[in-house]
């Protein structure tokens, strides 16, 4: 049952669990094993290799098929991806030539001979109705026949896996630690929380659950096993009938809720009844929800169960039969009554909504008194709220514009992005250093000693994941305003789509832009060529799986910003795809091989969001000509049908600028407040690490680290936020 689960364990821990299994000869299966991983980009650490080569042949063999599967997925490449043109990236030719290519082969070819003329005669072709316009002319096989082998370069990534404790034991630490997070956790994660709660239910739980999300995949766990749900409020309660429905649990979208069977029916509103007959304020938390308790009630049919006349309640409010006071509308009585400093103290009774109110508190307020007033309610509150809000609230007003009309920048929470001019007044300069200092004070009481620091100096530029909905799934994926370099002479981007049941046209694009925000050019599949680099050329039909590819020479290219953008040109959108990904690769100048090469892969994230418009990240060039990229994970509405690189260039500028001008908050803000407690603080040079227990932060978990370090690395990054 558990091995299932192993593949989770690889992806979020890059650890392979023990291998129950006997000892035997396994050193030359263990290094073939070894010589594999490195084709697609991963290693195996010394002493992986060790306890593997002490099985027997039989057990490596099946540990490194299981493995491979797994990092081949987390890399791309599990699938084919071939190119139009065979020999991509040379030979590529001019759009216009191209195009007339296509238009003299539809002439030659019996079947469209007939109508192509007419079109002619219009002024206008349409690129779809020529045979051999964006289809594959070639296999698979014939692609890799007109491409040498790779040449390694020491600039390849090299992921390494380490070796872990028994299946069972990572499993439960990973349960642990996902459930547990102090932050959200994105929609993989929240899947992957889901198939270990079930396998986990009757073991060790967290301590707290402080993330209501993740509360209710757990709870769906516990009632598929009939274990005792855990509730506090009655959102609870609506948030595991909507991951019954296989709805959002994060209540943002509405959920079309499912007949229940009775069983479920009565746990639901007994749970609804204890939770009101324990707190009957509780029941002022249904008016945010009333509509979906509406729907819910529908379902769960509470008349017929009398023994529970508590939850009959919520029904009763969310229907307006019974009035219950709201906390919001006692707030806003307040507001409405211009009574600020009442506002502020009435907030302290519930300090995550004090400090998300903060701005329009500051806003509101009239006097220096009543600005003190509210700066000392935060103070007050501050150690009741959580880590992640402490931090984006920080983060918050050391970005707040300081004068109306500025453009400020609104992403939700599946990454939906949109800019707009900043029309509130402004929150004065004092107010905002004196509560992030307040903030900073706070977050430094709760870290903990990290005893000797060890820092790699490339996780400093990374940004705090106060939310998983920042970050998309995938491998060397960072969070939304991380900044990472890019080394290497060749950029290149690649996005691979299958269509579920109809025709689906994914194209992808690179929009150049100069140091104001102006467009440069672009490379899509109306521009193949660009002094900078090839477009691989447009697949507009994806049955069995379709590739793009554009390469861009970084010492050649015009402008200051490279924008890869994924259009949804026609048939189904990301949500709706059996699989897409983006991703991009980097090569050195002498280096050929395959179009997609798994070695050379920085970055493979997985294309799921609303909009027709995909922006996984932007690349900026420095002042000293380098480049580095910072990551967007950002969705545009777009169009129904027929997006192009062309067509939204003004938007893409100009919310890619809202995200480059923002000042993230990194790590490196919490390993300065670290430092000032470490006993001491290193930077790791790449090489030799000290013999004793350290607290590492970096990209990777160095080789020969003591058993006993703590250490944090992207793939738990979420560890390093104070609860």
């Amino acid at each position: 049952m558990a091995l299932r689960l192993e593949p989770l364990v690889v992806r979020h821990t890059h650890r392979l669990p023990a291998p129950t299994a006997p000892a035997g000869q396994g050193a030359v299966a263990a290094r073939q094993f070894d010589a594999a991983l490195l084709s697609v980009g991963f290693k195996l650490s010394a002493a992986l290799l060790e306890r593997l080569s002490g099985l027997s042949e039989e057990a490596v063999v099946a540990v490194a098929a299981r493995t491979l599967a797994t990092v081949r997925e987390m890399v791309g490449d599990h699938v084919e991806h071939n190119v139009y043109f065979v020999d991509f990236p040379a030979n590529v030719p001019d759009t216009f030539d191209f195009w007339m290519r296509c238009i003299a082969e539809a002439l030659a070819d019996d079947v469209s001979r007939a109508g192509t003329p007419a079109q002619l005669g219009t002024g206008a072709v349409d690129l779809l109705t020529l045979p051999s316009y964006g289809s594959y002319a070639h296999t698979y096989a014939e692609m890799l026949a007109a491409h040498g082998e790779l040449i390694a370069a020491a600039g390849d990534r090299l992921t390494v896996l380490h070796p872990g404790g028994t299946l069972e034991d990572e499993v439960t630490a990973l349960y642990l630690a996902l459930a547990g997070s102090t932050t959200p956790l994105g929609e993989e994660a929240l899947r992957d929380l889901g198939a270990l709660a079930g396998h986990c239910v009757d073991g060790p739980q967290p301590a707290a659950i402080p993330v209501r999300e993740n509360r209710a995949v757990v709870n769906l766990a516990r009632l598929d096993a009939g274990a005792p749900l855990l509730l506090d409020t009655v959102t609870d309660v609506l948030r595991l009938a909507c991951a019954l429905s296989d709805g959002d649990v994060t209540l943002l979208e509405p959920t079309r809720f499912r007949s229940l069977s009775r069983p479920v029916r009565r746990a639901l509103l007994a749970g609804l009844d204890a939770v009101v007959a324990a707190a009957p304020a509780k029941l002022a938390d249904v008016s945010a929800h009333r509509e979906a308790f509406k729907r819910l009630g529908e379902r769960l049919h509470p008349h017929e169960y009398p023994r529970w006349p508590h939850a009959a309640e919520v029904f009763a409010v969310a229907r307006g039969e019974q009035q219950v006071r709201s906390f919001d509308s006692r707030v806003e009585e307040l507001f409405a009554a211009q009574d600020v400093t009442g506002a502020a103290r009435l907030l302290t009774a519930a300090p995550g909504r004090l400090f998300r109110a903060l701005d329009r508190l500051l806003r509101a307020c009239r006097t220096q008194d009543e600005r003190d007033a509210v700066v000392a309610a935060a103070e007050q509150v501050a150690p009741q709220v959580a880590g992640r809000v402490l931090l984006s609230v920080r983060e918050y007003f050391h970005n707040r514009p300081r004068q109306p009309g500025e453009r400020r920048v609104f992403v939700n929470r599946r990454g939906r992005g949109w800019v707009t001019a900043d029309t509130r007044p402004p929150v004065l300069p004092p107010e905002c250093e004196r509560l992030i200092a307040a903030l900073d004070a706070e977050l430094r009481r709760r870290l903990p000693a990290p005893g000797h620091l060890l820092i790699d100096p490339d996780i400093l530029d990374v940004a705090l994941p106060l939310s998983g909905n920042a970050t998309a799934a995938g491998l060397g994926v960072l969070p939304r305003g991380s900044l990472s370099p890019v080394d290497g002479d060749l950029l290149r981007f690649f996005v691979y789509w299958k269509q579920t049941s109809r025709t689906t046209d994914f194209d992808l694009s690179a929009l150049l832009l100069d140091a104001e925000y102006g467009t440069v050019g672009w490379l899509s599949w109306t521009e193949l060529t660009q002094v900078e680099g090839e477009h691989s050329g447009d697949i507009t039909d994806a049955p069995d799986g379709a590739s793009e590819f554009i390469d861009l020479r970084l010492g050649s290219v015009r402008g200051d910003f490279i924008v890869p953008q994924v259009n949804v040109y026609a048939g189904e959108g990301f949500d709706e795809v059996e699989e897409s990904f983006f991703g991009f690769m980097l090569r050195e100048a002498e280096q050929q091989g395959r179009p997609f090469e798994a070695r050379t892969v920085r970055m493979k994230s997985e294309l799921r969001g609303p909009g027709r418009v995909a922006l996984p990240l932007v690349f900026l060039r420095g002042a000293d000509g380098s480049w580095r990229a910072k990551w967007l994970h950002l969705h545009l509405q777009g169009d129904p049908q027929a997006n192009q690189v062309e067509g939204n260039q003004m938007s893409v500028a100009t919310l890619v600028r809202g995200i480059v001008e923002r000042d993230h908050l990194t790590v490196r803000h919490l390993t300065d407040l670290l430092a000032e407690r470490a006993t001491a603080t290193t930077l790791w040079d790449g090489t030799t690490v000290p013999k004793g227990p350290v607290t590492y932060v970096g990209l990777g978990r160095p080789q020969g680290l003591h058993p006993d370090s703590v250490v944090v690395t992207p793939e738990n990054l979420r560890d390093l936020i104070p609860g």
